[in-house]
């Protein structure tokens, strides 16, 4: 038997969409094209999650979050070769779910001479049929991996005026890119949901309203990615006042760089018409609404 080693090191499963952050190991470290998870060993005194950031950025160029749990999978080779030495090799590896902005550049390794030589989003469906090469770390993560349970309560307005309602379109940063909505948005800590009503309006529409009664409780459940690049199992709790602005004031898009890129009286006819590009939550209020 050979000297035992024993290695630590910190993974990250970063997933967007149908595809998965990997890294290509360079060929001083295998002669095949053989991919694994950005990540690598813990340096001494160094927190686990701290590596795993540093390892992202080095392997791929992105700078990466992590949650604040990981997955451990434990190897142990009695027999093998490390460095051309025969060893008892022990390798314990903590991998945590992992993401980058959504709106992060193509992946690129940074560390020169390392052990990765290439990085790129591949299919995940690639991986599970054994079509691209992988290390085993990536299919024994990815079968454990779920993805981030998240439950928001928000409040929105239903603003009707002479037929048409005032909505808001999700910007790139938002969970439906393009689709329109009723203006609104999460509940401060604190924050009564008729408060919120009216700060989101004047945020997202540039706009004084007045909160009227409530119209109705509406839910929304479903997997997606969140406007940080994390991928959620998404619970929404959503709370619709009714709810007037001045006559005659025209909205405008007041924050920058948000969720939302364009604000608009439409036709409620039109959402009717064109169910895709409209939110459930407006078909619901709509609907309640004509109760």
């Amino acid at each position: 038997m050979g000297q035992q080693v024993q290695r630590l090191a910190a993974y990250a499963v970063i997933v967007r969409g149908d595809r998965i952050l990997l890294s290509r190991l360079a060929e001083r470290v295998t002669k095949h094209e053989l991919w694994t998870l950005p990540g690598g060993g813990v340096d001494h005194g160094e927190d686990p999650r701290a590596a795993v950031i540093r390892e992202i950025y080095e392997e791929t160029g992105l700078h990466a979050e992590v949650g604040e749990t990981a997955h451990v999978f434990s190897m142990h080779l009695s027999d093998t070769w490390r460095r051309g030495r025969r060893v008892d090799a022990h390798s314990v590896r903590m991998v945590y779910d992992g993401w980058v902005a959504s709106d992060a550049p193509d992946p690129r390794v940074v560390e020169i001479d390392g052990s990765t030589a290439d990085a790129a989003w591949q299919p995940i469906a690639d991986v599970l049929d054994g079509t691209l090469p992988t290390v085993g770390l990536v299919t024994e993560a990815l079968a454990v991996l779920l993805p981030y349970r998240r439950q928001r309560v928000a409040a929105y307005a239903y603003v009707e005026r002479d037929g048409a309602l005032l909505l808001t379109r999700n910007s790139a940063l938002g969970p439906h890119p393009g689709v329109w909505t009723l203006p609104g948005g999460g509940i401060d800590h604190g924050e009564s949901p008729g408060a919120t009503v009216l700060r989101e309006l004047q945020e997202e529409c540039g706009l004084d309203g007045e909160l009227g009664a409530l119209l109705t409780v509406d839910d929304h459940h479903f997997t997606g990615t969140a406007p940080t690049g994390r991928r959620e199992d998404f619970h929404a709790i959503r709370i619709v006042y009714r709810a007037t602005v001045p006559d005659g004031a025209e909205p405008r898009v007041v924050e920058v760089d948000g969720t939302t890129d364009a604000v608009a009286w439409v036709p409620i006819a039109e959402v009717s018409a064109d169910e895709e590009s409209y939110s459930s939550l407006v078909r619901a209020a709509i609907a309640a609404a004509g109760d």
